[in-house]
């Protein structure tokens, strides 16, 4: 009986190492083994390509950002820049795993449904978070408005403090700091990426000799040119505009520099109060400017 045992035994063992030694010298099974790692060797280099590739192109574009409009420091640049590197090399690294998983035949399936799970629930519980990160992206990358740009969206009117990926914060003239969500902004008006064109009407009784008037404010808009930096370009008198009831309205406009409106107004009206007390223009009685600003 114990030599019947054992000799079934020998044969079973026998019989397995000869399946072993067949599965071993089977070049059919090296020659699968051989392309299954030829084929993971050229994921895992075309993975490398691929995120080598993408960091130069985004260490290009955050460089080309720092030298365009947009005034953010190295700090910021380099925080995108790691950022937005992480997010590929994230994305190429969980592709390459799941072609590399493909190749030992695993179920992916279950897989991918389980991370579609759960990227829904993420999508459910967090897409306003989402939306201020893409906004803000887009708003970064296409130079919408940078720091320090005089801007309005919505009601909220300032001077851009700071620009996030999840929010902006906005300084308005009174002091306010207001923070928006990204996702919030869906209209931008940008004060700061132009000149800026300061249109005046003077009023002028017609008791006042008015020709005498347009010709007393051309050589004192000169005078400003001349000596206002923030004035751009050489100021026009366009003339009589309307005619109300006891007075006349002479139009005048002047080019200044992004975020200089205001200055360059609050100078003119000294200039004009220093001529009136001097006798050298006649009695100005009005004063409009389009488009009125605050501050």
């Amino acid at each position: 009986m114990v030599t019947a045992v054992l000799v079934d035994s020998l044969e079973e063992a026998g019989s397995f190492l000869d399946k072993t030694f067949a599965f071993f010298l089977n070049p059919d099974m090296w020659w699968g083994v051989l392309m299954t790692l030829l084929k993971v060797g050229l994921i895992l280099i075309a993975a490398k390509v691929i995120n080598r590739f993408s960091r130069a192109a985004i260490s290009r574009m955050v460089v080309e950002r720092e030298s365009g409009r947009i005034r953010i420091n190295a700090r910021r640049s380099k925080t995108i820049g790691v950022l937005v590197e992480n997010v590929v090399t994230y994305v190429v690294n969980f592709i390459a795993i799941l072609l590399i998983l493909s190749q030992f035949n695993f179920n992916l399936g279950p897989l991918l449904a389980g991370a579609g799970v759960v990227g829904l629930a993420i999508g459910f519980g967090a897409q306003s978070i989402v939306k201020d990160i893409i906004t803000g992206f887009f708003i970064i990358f296409e130079d919408q408005f940078a720091v320090g740009d005089v801007i309005q969206t919505g009601t909220y009117r300032g001077s851009v403090e700071s620009i996030g990926l999840r929010v902006t914060t906005i300084r308005s003239w009174t002091g306010e700091i207001h923070i928006l969500p990204n996702s919030t902004i869906l209209a931008v008006t940008n004060y700061s990426m132009s000149h800026s064109i300061s249109v005046v009407d003077l009023s002028f009784p017609y008791t006042e000799d008015v020709d005498k008037a347009i010709e007393g404010l051309r050589p004192l808009l000169h005078q400003l040119y001349e000596a206002n930096p923030n004035v751009v370009s050489e100021p026009i008198v366009h003339g009589i505009q309307s005619l109300g009831e006891s007075q006349a309205a002479v139009r005048i406009s002047l080019e200044c520099l992004p975020g200089t409106r205001q200055d360059v107004v609050r100078e003119l009206n000294q200039e004009l109060e220093r001529k009136w007390r001097a006798q050298e223009l006649p009695k100005i009685v009005g004063a409009v400017y389009q488009p009125e600003e605050k501050g």
